[in-house]
C-alpha cells in the first residue's frame, strides 16, 4: 500500500523585482562559492592528511570565511542557503562513498544550475504570500495550481534556468487522491517511432519535440556562432538559444507527465524494461533521437507515481528477448535485425514485432510477481531451440522512494 502521506514539491514561476533578481543572483554566487571551498577543503584535508572532514567542520570554517576581509560579503546574504549547500555536499560525499555516485564536482558559473534552498526559517509563507529572507516584499508567483489544503512548505527552492526563468518549488506534505482499484497490468516497450507500445496492442506516436523545433534550434545556434565572444550579443544569441531548449523541454515534460499519469491510473502493474540508455547513446545514428525520447525520465516518472498511487512497478531484465520471443507459444527465434517488424512463428501466429515484445514483457514481468524471486535462466524454448540466457531482474516489485516532484 502506499504511504498515506509524501512529500511533494510545487513548483510555479515567478517574476521578482530589480531588487530580488539581485538579492537573489548574489545569494546564487555565495552559495556557489561555499560549496565550491568547502569540497576543496575536505579534498585537501583527504588527500594531504587522510582526514574525512564531515559538515559540523565545513560549517565552522564559513563562520571563520565570513570574518575574513576578502569573503566578508557572505554575510550579506542569507546564511540558510549556505549551511543548505553544505549539506547537499554531505549528501554528495555520502553517495560516493556508498558507490551511488561518482566524486562531487565544483559547480561552474556558467553550466551549473543556479538555486538556492531556503528552510522554514528562512522565509515566510502568509495568505499565499512567500517574502525570503532579506527581502521586505514577497513574490509575485503565478499560481498556476493550488497548494494542498492547509498545506505549509517545510523547504523553498528558487531557481532560474538558462533562458532566464525564475522558479520557485515549495516542498509540501501532501496525500495524493488515490486512483480507484483496477486489475489491469500493462507491460511497456520503448521505442522511438513509437515512443511506447502497450500490451494491449496500443502504440503512442512518439511526438519527436526535437524535431519540431529543430530548424529554428539550428537558426539560433548559428546566429549564436557568428557572435564575437564575451559581448552582450552573443549572451542575447545564447538566451535565444536555451529559450528554444526551454520550449523543447517543456512540451516533452508535460507529454511524458500526462502519459505516466494515464498508464499510472489504469493499471495495477506496470512492467518495464531496465533499458541502458546511457550505452544506447553510443549509437551515432539513432542517439539524438534517443535523447529526443527520453526513456530515462519516463522511467522516473513511472517510479514516484508508482509509490504515490499504490501501484506495482516491475523492472525486468534489460537482456529479456522480447523481441525474439513468442508471446503465444515461447518459442524463441534466432536473429532478427531491426528493420523486421513483422515475423511469424512456427506456430502459426504473425506478430507485430512491438506489440509482441511488450506481451513478453508483461508475461515476463506476471512471472516475477508471481514467483517472487526471479525466473530462472531458459535453456531451450518448447520447440526445442536452443535459447539465450533469460532472467528477471529481482525484486518482483521495484518502488521508487518518495521524490519531490511536481
Amino acid at each position: 500500500m502506499a504511504t498515506t502521506h509524501v512529500k511533494r514539491a510545487f513548483k510555479y514561476r515567478f517574476y521578482p523585482t530589480d531588487a530580488q533578481a539581485a538579492e537573489l543572483s548574489r545569494t546564487f554566487g555565495c552559495v556557489r562559492k561555499v560549496y565550491n571551498m568547502a569540497l576543496q577543503a575536505r579534498t585537501e584535508a583527504w588527500t594531504l592528511r587522510q582526514e574525512r572532514v564531515n559538515y559540523h567542520a565545513t560549517s565552522a570554517m564559513l563562520t571563520v570565511w565570513k570574518r575574513t576581509e576578502e569573503l566578508a560579503y557572505l554575510s550579506e546574504v542569507s546564511s540558510v542557503p549556505l549551511q543548505q549547500t553544505l549539506r547537499h555536499l554531505q549528501g554528495a560525499f555520502t553517495n560516493f562513498w556508498t558507490k551511488r555516485a561518482k566524486y562531487p564536482t565544483f559547480k561552474s558559473r556558467k553550466r551549473s544550475r543556479k538555486s538556492a534552498e531556503y528552510t522554514s526559517s528562512a522565509f515566510r509563507f502568509r495568505d499565499g504570500r512567500l517574502t525570503l529572507a532579506k527581502m521586505s516584499d514577497p513574490l509575485a508567483i503565478v499560481w498556476s495550481r493550488p497548494l494542498p489544503e492547509g498545506a505549509v512548505p517545510s523547504t523553498v527552492t528558487v531557481s532560474q534556468d538558462s533562458a532566464g526563468r525564475w522558479f520557485v518549488s515549495m516542498l509540501c506534505d501532501d496525500r495524493p487522491t488515490m486512483p480507484a482499484p483496477v486489475n489491469a497490468a500493462v507491460g511497456i516497450d520503448a521505442g522511438i517511432t513509437s515512443l511506447v507500445t502497450l500490451s494491449t496492442g496500443e502504440k503512442i506516436t512518439n511526438p519527436r519535440h526535437e524535431r519540431r523545433d529543430r530548424e529554428c534550434l539550428a537558426k539560433a545556434q548559428r546566429n549564436l556562432a557568428r557572435k564575437a565572444r564575451g559581448s552582450n550579443n552573443r549572451a542575447k544569441a545564447r538566451l535565444k538559444v536555451a529559450r528554444v531548449h526551454a520550449r523543447i523541454a517543456d512540451r516533452r515534460r508535460d507529454f511524458l507527465r500526462k502519459l505516466t499519469t494515464r498508464l499510472v491510473r489504469e493499471n495495477q502493474a506496470i512492467v518495464i524494461e531496465d533499458l541502458s540508455v546511457r550505452n544506447m547513446l553510443r549509437n551515432r545514428t539513432l542517439a539524438r533521437a534517443i535523447s529526443d525520447a527520453s526513456w530515462t525520465e519516463m522511467r522516473s516518472m513511472l517510479e514516484y507515481k508508482a509509490e504515490w498511487y499504490g501501484r506495482d512497478l516491475v523492472t525486468i531484465d534489460r537482456w529479456f528477448p522480447s523481441s525474439k520471443l513468442c508471446s503465444a507459444c515461447g518459442t524463441l527465434r534466432g536473429k532478427m535485425p531491426l528493420n523486421v517488424r513483422e515475423w511469424t512463428c512456427g506456430c502459426g501466429t504473425t506478430h507485430d514485432r512491438d506489440v509482441n515484445a511488450a506481451r513478453s514483457i508483461l508475461a515476463a514481468g506476471l512471472a516475477v510477481t508471481a514467483c517472487g524471486d526471479g525466473v530462472r535462466p531458459q535453456r531451450s524454448t518448447p520447440g526445442g531451440q536452443s535459447s539465450v540466457k533469460q532472467e528477471v531482474v529481482p525484486p518482483p516489485r521495484t518502488r521508487a522512494a518518495a521524490q519531490p516532484r511536481g
